[in-house]
């Protein structure tokens, strides 16, 4: 492996496990982040918004932050901050897959791939949409491989912005919701 390709996999190793470790770090820490970020001010939802890039490099979704967002700051602004941040960390995840696919020299063995993933149409406004509608990894899963595959720029950004727009906005009434439960 030449050394350009042992860096790229040591910068991409690395930002997964620091991502990992900021994950962690506010899991355990989870109502001072919330007082944190409430207490910033106007520059609370562009700190919030800015922890969505960091979940994008990590394996674990964003979830729990947009309940947090919609808590704290109502199911209006929460779910806007969600949007913006849900597809900035798309951006990320994007990003990603490219730079994984670019490490891998997956254009040179795409069309060698079995069970026809070559084919696999990525960039289909269907794979697009109907791929972060899957519960799980879905979105993540269509982030990476739409990197991987080179969809389109603007492409992925509309339909990206499109379908996190109702989880978005669904999950920050769910966190703002919570606070009239408890």
């Amino acid at each position: 492996m030449n050394d350009d390709k042992l860096k790229a996999w040591a910068i991409l190793l690395l930002s997964f496990g620091a991502a990992i470790g900021v994950v962690v770090l506010i899991a355990r820490h989870r109502a001072t982040v919330e007082n944190i970020i409430q207490s910033l001010g106007i520059a609370g939802p562009i700190a919030s918004a800015a922890l969505y890039a960091v979940l994008g490099a990590s394996p674990l979704p964003a979830d729990p932050l947009t309940l947090i967002n919609g808590a704290v700051f109502g199911p209006v602004l929460g779910g806007l901050i969600a949007w913006v941040g849900t597809t900035i960390a798309a951006v990320v995840e994007y990003l990603v897959g490219a730079r994984i696919g670019d490490v891998t020299g997956f254009r040179e063995k795409r069309e060698g791939l079995p069970f026809g993933l070559g084919d696999l149409p990525a960039d289909s406004i269907w794979f697009l949409l109907g791929g972060r509608m899957l519960t799980g990894a879905g979105s993540k899963v269509v982030s990476f491989v739409s990197g991987i595959y080179r969809v389109p720029l603007g492409r992925y950004l509309w339909t990206t912005a499109l379908s996190t727009l109702f989880g978005a906005v669904l999950f920050a009434l769910g966190g703002s919701s919570l606070l009239n439960v408890l």
